[in-house]
């Protein structure tokens, strides 16, 4: 049947008219616009008119194997050096041959979000990307085979692939780790007769770093919290630094490694047991992040 629906078979992320590789998945992008109900007139209708167009934000999912652009314009966000770009999402079939775009223009990265660290977890890592484009176009896609370039060969990436290190703190037996979230806050600025929105990026929010362990190798993690909330000494002379590497499978290639400056601890619990449950007691603890660092070492593609 002549232009009955199709299910696009990857997607590809292109940025400044290149393929950066393939994308896990990805939503959003969409052009919208908000409803205005004006006052109730004689007639006793509400008229209703719409305000300015408004772009969706357009999230993608990603693991290993992404070009070094792509990984270089996460960096550049964390480092508060933000900068914008240009790209599309391509729809492929499964022969790779282009079926639509969806083309972004002046996007920023708004939230990066890491994936939670298990060390009992045999599911598949991703980084969920957020991007936030001044505006974007959907156009049918040329019907062309996808170059080469994106066939590159993610690595394997599992969230129990880890290694936590903060100094002065036994992080050995650290084995679970929430998800690293990082966020970029835009301010609107409407354009008048465009009817589009500036988009202007203001601060960088670093999230929490929220570790679990066993209680039994938690001691160094005790006395830090003791010194640094229950006696106050909580300066910055007593916030830590440390590295959290996301390895491969055989644990000796890291893939990505993000760099932590001015921890400090607020919170350090035990988790909740019930009596007469077996198992190892666990304690959570939590700490803030003035700044991190993100590098793609062993991740990227050439």
């Amino acid at each position: 049947m002549a232009g009955r629906a199709y299910v696009a078979g990857k997607y590809a992320l292109e940025l400044d008219g290149k393929l950066a590789g393939w994308v896990q998945g990805f939503s959003g992008g969409s052009a919208t616009s908000d409803v205005v109900a004006e006052k109730i007139g004689p007639d006793h209708i509400v008229k209703k008119h719409l305000a300015g167009v408004k772009y969706e934000d357009i999230v993608v999912q990603c693991g290993s194997g992404m070009s070094k652009a792509f990984y270089d314009w996460l960096a550049s966000g964390w480092a508060v050096k933000y900068s914008r770009k240009d790209g599309a999402i391509v729809a492929a079939d499964s022969s790779l041959k282009e079926q639509s775009r969806k083309t972004f223009f002046q996007a920023v990265i708004t939230e990066t979000s890491f994936p939670a660290l298990d060390a009992a977890s045999k599911d598949a890592a991703k980084i969920t990307v957020k991007l936030t484009p001044e505006y974007t176009r959907t156009a049918k896609g040329s019907g062309m085979a996808l170059i080469a370039d994106t066939k590159a060969v993610q690595k394997k990436w599992l969230p129990a692939n880890f290694k936590l290190e903060i100094a002065g703190l036994d992080c050995t037996h650290v084995n679970k780790i929430e998800p690293l979230v990082i966020k970029q806050k835009v301010v609107e600025h409407a354009t008048g007769e465009l009817r589009d929105y500036e988009k202007e990026p203001a601060s960088v929010e670093f999230g929490n770093l929220v570790v679990t362990m066993a209680e039994s190798y938690a001691d160094s993690w005790y006395k830090w919290f003791e010194e640094f909330v229950v006696k106050g000494n909580c300066g910055q002379d007593q916030e830590k630094s440390g590295s959290l590497a996301y390895l491969t499978p055989d644990l000796k290639t890291e893939l990505f490694k993000v760099t932590f400056s001015n921890l400090g601890i607020f919170k350090l619990a035990e988790e909740h047991v019930e009596a007469g449950q077996e198992g190892i007691r666990r304690v959570k603890a939590e700490m803030y992040v003035e700044q991190m660092q993100f590098q793609a070492k062993g991740a990227q593609s050439a």
